[in-house]
């Protein structure tokens, strides 16, 4: 069975290559054209160059292919309003359902986020159920990916698309090399976390993500979403949790609301002026002052999805940090 991933060698790409792989399927990725995908550079697999904004590209790519994955998007949040996120997460989805559609590709599968549903406490996490509610962020990222999972799911509803749909949380692995979540691993370690805010999300091992999605290649139920998470940890639990897993020290003061709300706004003034990119922002500051949490049973029941200890990931993305000389932050 062909199988095409696009987003191919970033965190989640790089580990969903790697599981396609190990269950035999011919996996062909498709890369950025003059990009090096480093991380995937030397696995069994084919490379297919292209853009994704490019319809004559996605259209040659998906050709001959049984199932297409669609992971790549633009994940940035500064600024908060970009047009090229809209670009690429949008009109990227679009162009990659109609190069499905006229292929006559058996299945397809949208990589979303769980920010398109709205997420609740530890008592009553978020699920699939709910409606959208990350619109007051004023982020397009977020706004982006919901459009996006909306574009899929009318054309499942209304042309008869075979898609499936998987929303993953917070994801944690080996392969990291932008790096994306692991700068959270990277902070804790080399002490640039000055403290912890009083908001939480869930965590999930990139591992487990990986083979929920290729599960989803049989077990996906048309037009249906999967979140795919697993602990719900405020960000002091979550602090304490890499601190023993890098024998390091946790932050322990703790950053109120007002504080580090005040902080991101200062610092969203500060980028806008000098043209830099704060690693805190206004909006990011008020993410990590709440909660957002979900539930990820939908996906264990239906798509088997391994429930991994996030300990065991974050040393995974830890290990390859040493392995790799990422752990200082000198290549960020």
């Amino acid at each position: 069975m062909n199988v095409l991933v696009t987003g191919p060698d970033g965190l989640l790409g790089s580990n969903l290559v790697r599981e396609l792989i190990s269950r035999k399927y011919k996996v062909f990725a498709f890369v950025e054209k003059n990009k090096d995908p480093k991380t995937i550079s030397d696995l069994d697999l084919e490379m297919i160059q292209g853009n994704i904004l490019e319809q004559s590209d996605v259209l040659a790519a998906t050709k001959d292919m049984d199932v297409v994955i669609h992971c790549a998007a633009m994940t940035n949040m500064y600024p908060p309003r970009m047009e090229m996120v809209n670009k690429v997460n949008i009109q990227g989805t679009e162009n990659m359902v109609i190069a499905v559609q006229q292929n006559k590709v058996k299945r397809f599968i949208y990589v979303g986020t769980a920010n398109s549903f709205r997420s609740g406490n530890k008592e009553n996490p978020g699920n699939e159920l709910n409606e959208y509610g990350a619109g007051r962020y004023g982020l397009d990222y977020m706004d982006s990916k919901y459009k996006a999972q909306l574009l899929v799911l009318d054309k499942v509803q209304n042309e008869g698309l075979d898609a499936v749909v998987v929303n993953p949380t917070f994801m944690i692995g080996p392969y990291d090399s932008k790096p994306s979540s692991g700068e959270m691993i990277r902070g804790v370690y080399n002490k640039k976390v000055p403290g912890y805010p009083l908001g939480g999300k869930n965590y999930v091992s990139v591992k487990d993500v990986s083979v929920a999605i290729a599960n989803a290649i049989i077990k996906g139920k048309k037009g249906n979403c999967y979140i795919l998470g697993n602990e719900n940890l405020t960000f002091k639990e979550a602090f304490d949790k890499i601190a023993r897993c890098t024998n390091s020290k946790a932050p322990r003061l703790k950053l109120s609301k007002s504080l580090i709300r005040t902080y991101g706004k200062g610092a969203t003034i500060f980028a806008k002026i000098f043209n830099l990119n704060p690693k805190i922002t206004h909006e990011l500051a008020i993410l990590a002052s709440e909660t957002h949490y979900y539930s990820a049973q939908k996906a264990v029941r239906e798509l088997e999805m391994p429930q991994t200890p996030i300990e065991e990931a974050i040393r995974e993305c830890y290990n390859w940090f040493i392995e790799n000389d990422y752990l200082t932050e000198k290549k960020s």
